[in-house]
């Protein structure tokens, strides 16, 4: 049976004040949120965004959803999980107080923000999960416990995965430091010698110094690698590149089995929003301004993860003609995620999409 997507539309010029109108008739006629019940604790799962981004999902927009839950007498709280990369969202403190700056506080959002801290293995909890790939998903325990889930992400391009959407931002968004190392186990960048110009920025920007300079070109030490694909993402000469046919492509259905271990526990206790709203190239992990690859199209609400990355993917395709994300990066079908998802059971790539 094909899963219903609801489509609020949003035009590129529609002030802050507008969205949010049309984010709360979205809510109401989607009725995503009719899950929960009374005094439950419902986590949202957001992406708060990097320092100097601003694709993130704006704290007024999510203070829609935040206020539905309450006026249904839930516990709503905010969260999100720590990064591999170097970075302000690498500790939990600084994740916090970038949060904060980002305008996610409880004044603001009417909900508490929780960054748990994924050194202490209290916060950590591991599902079983026997999949191809992952046995046992090691998650943030607070998602995991959580009596509901409401996903709110940014629909954009990834550098890994083709594209993110609800799907990344379960899967990846929730594990723990440890789980999206086993993610990324499998991916081994390489350096493209003749692009190389010796600029030094990977070598500043790895989180574990596994890149240095010899003879003025960057050399990565494998060993200590651990493949978080920050060096791809920083190098202004595309002189990092992955082995995709050696494995480069397990990311996907790895970042799919993680998902499966939050959302499978919660079925029919999920709540999903993609907002395709500022549509970049690359992830809200980008610590700078991406611009936009797409026009604005809306914000999407439905129960099921795979419909609403599957519809997410067709309108931005229908939009511009051609399928942006995978011209801007060849060698990652986002496709492999959704079907393997499907085949999971994590629901279904055909959908009745419903405007409202």
């Amino acid at each position: 049976m094909k899963s219903k997507v609801f489509l609020a539309r949003v035009d590129e010029g529609d002030p802050p004040e507008l969205i949010r109108e049309k984010f709360a008739l979205l809510v109401r006629e989607s009725r995503a949120l009719d899950f929960v019940k009374e005094d439950e604790r419902v986590a949202l799962k957001l992406h708060f965004g990097e320092e100097a981004n601003t694709g993130y999902v704006k704290p007024e927009y999510v203070r829609v959803a935040v206020d539905e839950l309450l006026r249904k007498k839930t516990r709503p709280f905010l969260s999100d999980t720590n990064t591999l990369y170097r970075g302000r969202r690498m500790t939990a403190p600084e994740h916090q107080k970038l949060a904060a700056e980002h305008g996610f506080t409880q004044g603001a959002c009417a909900a508490q923000v929780i960054i748990p801290d994924d050194t202490q293995k209290e916060n950590i909890r591991e599902i079983e999960v026997n999949g191809k790939f992952i046995k046992a998903a090691k998650v943030a325990r607070l998602f995991a416990d959580a009596d509901g889930l409401v996903d709110i992400a940014h629909f954009k391009g990834h550098i890994m995965t083709g594209f993110g959407g609800a799907l990344k931002n379960v899967g990846m968004g929730c594990a723990s430091r440890e789980g999206k190392l086993a993610q990324h186990s499998d991916i081994s960048p390489f350096v493209i010698e003749q692009n190389c110009k010796g600029c030094s920025v990977c070598i500043e920007a790895c989180p574990v110094d596994a890149i240095t300079l010899i003879r003025e070109k960057a050399s990565i030490d494998n060993a200590r690698c651990i493949g978080c694909a920050t060096c791809i993402a920083v190098c202004p000469y595309m002189a990092i590149e992955v082995n995709w046919e050696a494995g480069g492509d397990k990311i996907q259905e790895k970042m799919v089995e993680y998902a499966s271990a939050i959302l499978l526990p919660k079925k029919n206790k999920c709540a999903f929003f993609n907002f395709l709203i500022k549509i970049t190239k690359e992830c809200d992990c980008l610590a700078k301004d991406d611009p936009r690859i797409a026009p604005d199209i809306g914000i999407l609400a439905s129960s099921d993860p795979v419909s609403i990355d599957k519809a997410s993917l067709d309108l931005v395709t229908r939009a511009c003609g051609k399928d942006v994300f995978l011209e801007a990066h060849p060698a990652r079908d986002g496709l492999k995620q959704l079907a393997y998802a499907a085949k999971l059971g994590l629901g279904s790539m055909e959908y009745e999409l419903v405007e409202v």
